[in-house]
């Protein structure tokens, strides 16, 4: 064998020894056993791959530290689910040396079949609970995105001050998260148990007034109503970006579409609002 497929083999060789350890890691941490059991097993199809390829190479090679322990701090961040299928979207380099060294190697078939079932069947399986209520977040984000840029941005222009449009948001804000929570509640208990409903209901409530303190905050910092504004329709951008990118690795659901999708209408709607609170400001001829 060439020094060329030697070190793709010895590439492959590490990603795998590097998996089998970050399975290991958060395997251990699982309170759940259905999760336990299938970590600990995806685990050991990882060290069996490993051993494939050391049989070939000769090679001991130890694990990228770096990576496991990047990915395992994301999924102590952002969960089990967005955690492992984040690792296994970057693994695109690590796929196209699959596919190249079966070319060469012969018995590696079980090892790409290994690899798309543990991808999207086995990783399918993961029971996690804030994936459950998802739905209630994305409703509580939606309405406070879409509904709140656009109060603000009227108040913007109908108020002219950034301490009485930061106070306004703020009154409307609580109260329209608890009106949120409180609609979540009633219409998720239809369906659901008492405890289904009431943690849906505190995840739309959270997600609602999150966002609503994130879009205020511009107007505490600056007395200059442009800068508050564009600061405040700036950090819509990112919650939108941070938000369909974490949904569309943990779901697995097209990212450009939900993205532009939210931008098209939260900004629309911001716009429509901002020309109605200086229209009536006009019309009105009000002061303040």
């Amino acid at each position: 064998m060439d020094n060329n497929y030697l070190k793709k083999i010895l590439i492959v060789q590490k990603s795998e020894i590097s998996e089998h350890l970050f399975y290991k890691k958060i395997a251990k941490r699982q309170k759940k056993d259905n999760n336990k059991k299938l970590l600990d097993h995806i685990a050991d199809v990882e060290l069996n791959h490993y051993n494939f390829w050391y049989n070939i190479s000769n090679q001991h090679i130890k694990p990228n530290i770096i990576k496991v322990y990047f990915y395992y701090l994301i999924v102590l961040l952002f969960g089990l689910t967005f955690g492992v299928r984040l690792m296994e979207k970057k693994q695109k380099k690590i796929k196209l040396l699959y596919l190249e060294l079966n070319q060469k190697i012969e018995g590696m078939e079980y090892i790409i079949n290994d690899e798309n079932e543990h991808e999207k069947m086995h990783i399918d399986e993961i029971d996690e609970e804030r994936l459950k209520y998802i739905g209630s977040i994305v409703l509580g984000l939606n309405d406070a995105l879409v509904e709140f840029t656009g109060a603000i941005a009227g108040f913007t222009f109908a108020l002219s001050n950034t301490n009485l449009i930061a106070l306004s948001g703020i009154i409307a804000g609580i109260s329209a998260s608890l009106s949120m929570a409180s609609s979540e509640y009633l219409s998720t208990k239809q369906d659901t148990n008492h405890r289904f409903a009431l943690i849906s209901a505190f995840y739309t409530g959270t997600a609602y007034i999150i966002a609503v303190i994130l879009m205020i905050l511009p107007y505490l910092l600056f007395n200059n109503l442009i800068i508050s504004l564009s600061t405040m329709l700036i950090i819509v951008i990112v919650i939108i970006f941070i938000f369909n990118y974490y949904i569309s690795i943990a779901k697995e659901l097209s990212f450009k579409k939900r993205f532009s999708e939210m931008i098209i209408i939260s900004l629309g709607v911001a716009t429509l609002s901002f020309l109605i609170g200086l229209f009536v400001r006009s019309v009105l001829d009000v002061e303040i």
